[in-house]
């Protein structure tokens, strides 16, 4: 498997979709004047892409794979939270739902890249 930038990754590519569904999320209504619970939605949303690109630059698939857990471990947080703000009706149904949705997607898809780094004992290719 060779890629070329961690922008070439599928899950990174998922990540920034499920971060720009957050900020939309957050960016009125109740859940916007909740400042903690806002803040921490978003910097869990940015956390996942940013630990998905720094992993990636380590080029050696070991620490790869400890900056994607922490990643599928802050997509979880995000549903978490999620919970939080369908429970204080920040945010309706269908809203929670596409969301979590969203982060699942994104941490299948992280927990994927972490089973075939861990199988192939040839590393990823980052060719530059």
């Amino acid at each position: 498997m060779t890629v070329h930038r961690f922008e070439d990754l599928k899950c990174w590519q998922e990540a920034r979709e499920l971060t720009k569904l957050i900020y939309g999320l957050t960016k009125s209504g109740g859940i916007h004047r909740d400042f903690g619970l806002r803040d921490q939605m978003r910097r869990a949303s940015v956390s996942i892409m940013a630990n998905i690109a720094e992993g990636f630059q380590r080029r050696a698939d070991r620490e790869f794979v400890q900056f994607l857990q922490v990643a599928m471990a802050s997509a979880s947080e995000i549903e978490s939270h999620l919970y939080v703000a369908l429970d204080q009706g920040y945010i309706a149904e269908e809203q929670f739902s596409n969301a979590y949705q969203c982060s699942g997607k994104t941490g299948k898809m992280i927990s994927a890249l972490i089973k075939y780094l861990r199988s192939h004992p040839k590393p990823l290719d980052r060719t530059d």
